[in-house]
């Protein structure tokens, strides 16, 4: 007989997973490619952050991509603080 077809599919497939790892998780400074210049989306984005956060000094042109990764999640952090509603006293 042969094998029914959901019985031979791999149940390791991540794509099945309902909770996958996320590659999100891994840290800046272990990445392969942290060394590497940030990309223009990451330039593009730290500036923007930068500004908005009146931070101006977060920003520089010659930082990688663990860096510039680094800062951008500071600034977001940072950002969301003052996201929420004002306080009444």
């Amino acid at each position: 007989m042969a094998p029914n077809r959901d019985e031979s599919r791999d149940t390791a497939n991540p794509k099945l997973d309902l909770d996958p790892p996320s590659n999100m998780a891994k840290d800046p400074d272990d990445w392969v490619s942290g060394d590497d210049p940030m990309t223009g989306a990451q330039a593009s984005y730290l500036k923007t952050l930068s500004e908005e956060a009146h931070e101006p000094e977060a920003f520089r042109e010659h930082l990688t991509k663990a860096e510039a990764s680094k800062r951008i999640d500071v600034l977001k952090a940072k950002l969301k603080l003052f996201d929420g509603p004002p306080h009444v006293a």
